[in-house]
C-alpha cells in the first residue's frame, strides 16, 4: 500500500491510496480522494477482502494511515501482519513505487482532472487496463 498525491484543474489536492498484490503485480485498488484516513483505507481493504480475501502480510510505509490504531486493530482481528518500511526508504517497497511511478507517467502527468468524479473514472480505466492489458514481469 502506497499514497501519491495529485491536483484537480483549479488547484484543488487530492490523494490517492494504491493497493498492489506484489505476487501477481495486479493492481487491487486505487482510490482517490480528498481525504484518506486510517477508517477509509480500512474501508477498501475490507472491499477487496470481500472479494479475494486478505494476505498474510501487508507492506505498506509510515504514513499516518498506515501506523493508525483503526489499521492496526483491523489488521488484529483479521490476522494480517502489517509489515512497515523503514523511514526515507521508497526501495523497501519497489514494486509498488514502480507501479506508482507508471501510473503518476501515463495517468497524472497526461490528464486534467476535472473534479474528483473525473479522476476517479479515468484513474479505474488505467487500472483495468494495467491489470488486462499489459504484461507484468
Amino acid at each position: 500500500m502506497d499514497f501519491f498525491s495529485d491536483q484537480l484543474y483549479h488547484g484543488g489536492r487530492f490523494r490517492a491510496l494504491t493497493i498492489i498484490d506484489l505476487y501477481s503485480l495486479e493492481c487491487l485498488a486505487v482510490y482517490p480522494d480528498i481525504g484518506i484516513t486510517g477508517d477509509k483505507v480500512t474501508d477498501v481493504l475490507s472491499s477487496i477482502q470481500s472479494k479475494r480475501g486478505l494476505p498474510v502480510r501487508i507492506k505498506a510505509d509510515n504514513g499516518p494511515e498506515f501506523i493508525s490504531k483503526v489499521l492496526d486493530t483491523w489488521a488484529y482481528f483479521n490476522e494480517v501482519m502489517l509489515d512497515n518500511s523503514r523511514p526515507g526508504t521508497p526501495t523497501d517497497n519497489a514494486c509498488l513505487e514502480s507501479s506508482n511511478g507508471s501510473f503518476r507517467d501515463e495517468r497524472l502527468n497526461t490528464n486534467w482532472f476535472m473534479s474528483l468524479e473525473d479522476a476517479r473514472s479515468k484513474i479505474d480505466h488505467w487500472k483495468n487496463n494495467y491489470n488486462h492489458f499489459r504484461p507484468h514481469s
